[in-house]
């Protein structure tokens, strides 16, 4: 019955102080209106005060459970039982269009391009439950590896399962990657609609022009935030394929076209950013999720229980019980 009680109103327990000044006068009244009587023995007198003489004191132990009990009362001890609700006022869809062409592999990022791209994606995705996510894969050429969907488990399941495959034609097709995001979004009726889009290098593959895919995605009103990754110089990268399908590795120069990617950006109202290391890329991935908020609504329901009846009966019933007492059987003594 008495858990998780709060006191609304707990400046009440200050009068908890009357009850050791009542205790402190009790002491000196009894003792002042204690008769004296001096012999020079007492040998004579058998000492029995009676049993009621010794119980006289629960009387005004009675009296003090009812101050407590009343001054507990008034602090209003009650029980909150709180639920809430939360709905989306502004939801926003986003394609991630992630390049995974054999250049991804390129170890400036630890493990790799495309390992740290998925960790910190991941963590993008997990942070983002009030929004529909897709994923977009592209390398010479694009496909959708997730439609856009408000469950997060099978965009999450399907990021771990995204790596390099030499099923897709090897290059980077730009255009491809950002116009198959395009048609995942155009169809939304969300207020916002945003595809990031990651690559390490420049458009040199697919038959759809960056240029042609921006205003695409400008007609459609879908912003584009554009992050390319790599470190600046060189990189150990793959350079060839050994027979038995490993890669071998050598120091590859760093080529992003970015002036493609601002220009991108600007066109659609999005940003650009660059990557270096796996700490700025996860920075961009917080900033970007700084920048598209979805707004919450939170709607909270406070059930209040009021629990000072039970303490206010308690205290009539001693308070009663001790008038019954000083009446019956301790009157003689009153």
């Amino acid at each position: 019955m008495f858990e998780n009680i709060i006191f609304e109103d707990p400046h009440f327990f200050w009068f908890l102080l009357l009850l050791p000044v009542a205790i402190a006068w009790y002491v000196w009244k009894r003792n002042r209106h204690t008769a004296e009587l001096k012999i020079s023995s007492t040998r004579g007198f058998k000492a029995n005060p009676g049993f009621l003489g010794r119980l006289r004191p629960v009387l005004f132990i009675l009296r003090l459970l009812v101050l407590a009990l009343v001054i507990t009362a008034l602090a209003r001890p009650r029980t909150v039982d709180v639920s809430s609700r939360t709905s989306s006022t502004m939801g926003i869809d986003i394609a991630m269009a992630i390049d995974v062409s054999a250049s991804m592999l390129a170890r400036d990022l630890e493990p790799n391009r495309l390992e740290a791209t998925k960790e910190v994606a991941g963590e993008f995705i997990k942070n983002r439950p009030g929004d529909r996510i897709g994923l977009v894969v592209y390398a010479g050429e694009s496909f959708t590896k997730t439609p856009i969907t408000s469950d997060k488990s099978i965009v999450l399941s399907s990021l771990e399962d995204v790596e390099y495959d030499n099923v897709l034609e090897n290059g980077t097709a730009i255009g491809m990657g950002l116009a198959t995001s395009v048609n995942r979004l155009k169809d939304s009726e969300a207020e916002s609609k945003v595809i990031i889009l990651l690559t390490d290098g420049m458009n040199n593959a697919g038959f759809i022009e960056p240029k042609i895919a921006s205003e695409l995605a400008v007609e459609f009103g879908i912003k584009v935030y554009t992050i390319g990754v790599g470190s600046n110089g060189t990189a150990l990268s793959p350079v060839a394929i050994r027979p038995d399908g490993t890669f071998q590795y050598g120091r590859v120069p760093v080529e992003i076209d970015e002036d493609l990617l601002k220009e991108i950006a600007e066109d659609t109202g999005g940003k650009y950013f660059r990557a270096t290391n796996n700490e700025k890329l996860e920075e961009i991935y917080e900033e970007i999720d700084a920048l598209e908020k979805t707004e919450i609504e939170e709607f909270k329901f406070y059930n209040y229980e009021e629990k000072y009846r039970p303490l206010i009966l308690l205290a009539g019933f001693f308070l009663i019980f001790e008038v019954l007492l000083r009446f019956t059987f301790f009157r003689s003594f009153i």
